[in-house]
């Protein structure tokens, strides 16, 4: 398959490219500095911006899907929702029809769904990032495409177990999972419509 993926050097962007090459797929990656990632067999690297429309629109020209996995990070401007409307609005340009898009426990409905602790954080420190994915899952629920919205729990730098939860049951709490495991479920998701137009948990 070819995946237009865009958030590649962060955290779960690195995992999503290393297992979308290990399983034989081949990646386009936005990339506003090349030298952060190495050549590899399969990856093709597009220079620029996810605001830049053009370059936006080249990586995802002749993709079978899209992965979306933006972050923001310091003090920048919250990159999710700007950057989303700018694949989204390539997506409709190229006729590509498929995302998967990665967000958080914590947003919209599944506020309930993480504890008292990490709402206070969220409200105090990441309010700005929270209401960019709020935004950014707006954006996607009403693009008319064939979306997954993907909300993991609290990240961390672990091993791939495939030991983790996930689907609509609120039972599904903000617990901590690898961001090796968020890439493996959101690869799966590429071939298996399921949660197509639906808003998955994994923890």
């Amino acid at each position: 398959m070819q995946i237009a993926l865009f958030g590649a050097t962060g955290g779960t962007g690195r995992q999503v490219l290393d297992q979308a090459l290990a399983q034989g797929h081949d990646v386009s990656a936005l990339v506003r500095d090349p030298s952060k990632l190495a050549e590899q067999t399969g990856l093709t690297l597009v220079v620029g911006d996810v605001l830049d429309q053009a370059a936006t629109t080249r990586c995802i020209q002749g993709a079978d899907a899209v992965i979306c996995v933006l972050g923001s990070r310091g003090s920048r401007e919250p990159i999710e929702a700007i950057g989303t409307r700018t694949i989204l609005d390539a997506m409709g340009e190229t006729g590509v029809r498929r995302l998967v898009a990665v967000t958080s426990l914590g947003v919209g409905e599944s506020r309930e769904q993480i504890g008292w602790a990490f709402r206070v954080i969220m409200d105090l420190t990441l309010k700005p990032i929270m209401m960019a994915k709020e935004e950014q899952e707006r954006l996607i629920k009403a693009s008319g495409l064939d979306w997954t919205i993907v909300r993991p729990g609290g990240l961390t730098d672990g091993p791939r177990t495939g030991a983790y939860r996930f689907g609509r049951d609120r039972s599904i709490k903000g617990g901590r999972i690898s961001r090796a495991d968020v890439a493996d479920f959101v690869l799966r998701q590429l071939t298996d419509p399921t949660f197509i137009h639906q808003t998955p948990a994994v923890s």
